[in-house]
């Protein structure tokens, strides 16, 4: 695997920060256009009226600002609340320092060695082994830990752990994250209730069946669209971060086969039972949901937001 520098990976992060921020108020734009399109295709088909079409055009022209805006106002209030969110979906609690002393001198000794500023400590009463960082600045970087992650790994394996999501911070993985997750759930909820509202108004036209059939066919195709794009800007942070914080973590240990045995052991038991959001699973090093069968399980992975544990056990083996 080709080795990237931590600064040019910074960089690229926010290349892929910025390029997210771009990205997503254009789909509401053209979601929004499409969904305004399909709802009058039915009566241009009909009546072949480009008026129709240019009324529609114009109509959508117009609640576009309102709409951007309140897709603004709700991502700054995600954006900046979003350890709350975290902390609210996966049961943590700040982990005080005369609670485990063992734990504070391991984050300690490794961000005095790397010149970095001490996150905050977070534990999750679970049994299952897993950990997480997240935050946007120094004051809310944190670094998130399972009960059974701190009683079940020996002090070199947490050791590497804890190295490896404070690579995260220091590549700012994490704010790429959060950039990721509050887009995705402000369009997952969008598309939600666009759904219901469009059932809702085929039920009022239950008179007109033709109408009905015509409104569930454009709430059907804006939901597939949606939910597609929903996905790819989810997986649009690379699943190398993994591997670059496990190099990272190496490099900060130097004990890359720490971490590998730290992953073989989280590997058997990452399941947090708190955690039911997928947005928010993809921040733990390992993903904290069973993972069930599916249709699309054979395709090498394709949406899967953390690499094989196993290629990156493979990795950490050859440095």
């Amino acid at each position: 695997m080709k080795y990237i520098g931590i600064q040019t990976q910074k960089r690229r992060n926010n290349a892929r920060s910025l390029l997210l921020l771009i990205l997503f108020p254009c789909l509401v734009i053209f979601l929004t256009f499409l969904f305004s399109f399909l709802l009058m295709l039915p009566a241009f088909l009909e009546f072949e009226s480009f008026d129709l079409m240019a009324e529609s055009f114009y109509i959508t022209l117009g609640f576009l600002p309102v709409v951007i805006l309140g897709v603004l106002i709700w991502f700054l209030i995600a954006y900046f609340v979003n350890v709350r969110i975290i902390n609210s979906a996966t049961g943590a609690r700040p982990l005080e320092r005369r609670e485990n002393k063992r734990v504070y001198n391991l984050v300690e000794n490794l961000c005095m060695a790397e010149g970095m500023k001490m996150p905050n400590v977070q534990v999750i009463e679970d049994s299952s082994l897993n950990a997480y960082a997240s935050g946007i600045n120094n004051k809310t970087f944190t670094v998130t830990l399972s009960r059974g992650i701190i009683d079940k790994l020996e002090d070199s394996e947490l050791e590497a752990v804890i190295a490896h999501e404070l690579s995260h911070i220091k590549n700012r993985d994490v704010r790429l994250l959060i950039v990721s997750i509050v887009f995705v759930g402000i369009f997952s909820l969008i598309s939600q209730m666009a759904i219901r509202m469009l059932r809702f108004s085929s039920f009022k036209s239950s008179n007109n069946k033709n109408s009905g059939a015509a409104i569930m066919l454009i709430a059907f195709v804006v939901a597939i669209i949606g939910y597609f794009f929903a996905s790819l800007m989810r997986f649009a942070i690379s699943r190398q971060r993994e591997y670059l914080a496990d190099a990272g973590a190496a490099q900060m240990t130097k004990n890359p086969l720490a971490l590998a045995s730290a992953l073989r052991k989280i590997s058997k038991d990452p399941a947090i039972e708190a955690v039911k959001r997928d947005d928010v699973a993809q921040l733990f090093i390992e993903h904290p949901k069973e993972k069930k069968k599916s249709l699309f399980s054979g395709l090498i992975g394709l949406f899967a937001t953390h690499p094989p544990i196993n290629k990156r056990i493979d990795v950490l083996e050859q440095f």
